[in-house]
């Protein structure tokens, strides 16, 4: 599979996947800095009991910023090629949304709140899975996917 086009751009796809990855190191290493991160001091490794906020708003703890992390990785290694790239939003939003969906089942000062997350983290979690699944299915469809010669490529792209 071709990770470009035949003029050796990348698709957008990949580009929109790179950016969200970049985006996702950046808050991963951000959720480490303290004034960054209110409340360093208590940062702990995972649970509820952190009470750390990156920028004030948003619980995180070491395991959560190790996630963030991971996945800006995994993001940046997927975007390689078109077909992972949107693997990668398509997934990684239905990853959100279940976490979306996890953060308002359960009871916050709870130790099922293992990540730890709080209400803006659920809004942002909602807001990441629909925009992630929508940039994977609209800027894979945006490269011409199902027709010509890249089509049959990369059939990921459809």
């Amino acid at each position: 599979m071709s990770a470009t086009t035949s003029t050796g751009a990348r698709t957008p796809v990949q580009v929109a996947a790179g950016v969200v990855s970049v985006v996702f190191l950046l808050v991963g290493v951000l959720g480490f800095v303290p004034g960054v991160t209110t409340d360093y001091d208590q940062l702990s490794f995972a649970g509820h009991d952190s009470m750390a906020m990156l920028l004030g708003v948003f619980m995180v703890s070491v395991l959560h910023n190790i996630v963030h992390l991971l996945f800006g990785v995994v993001g940046l290694a997927a975007a390689r090629t078109a077909r992972g790239a949107k693997l990668f939003l398509v997934v990684g939003g239905v990853v959100y949304l279940v976490l979306w969906l996890y953060g308002l089942l359960i009871d916050h000062g709870s130790d099922a709140n293992f990540v730890p997350v709080n209400t803006a983290d659920n809004w942002l979690h909602l807001g990441l899975g629909v925009g992630m699944i929508a940039l994977g299915l609209l800027t894979a469809r945006a490269a011409g996917a199902g027709s010509g010669p890249r089509a049959a490529r990369d059939p990921g792209l459809g």
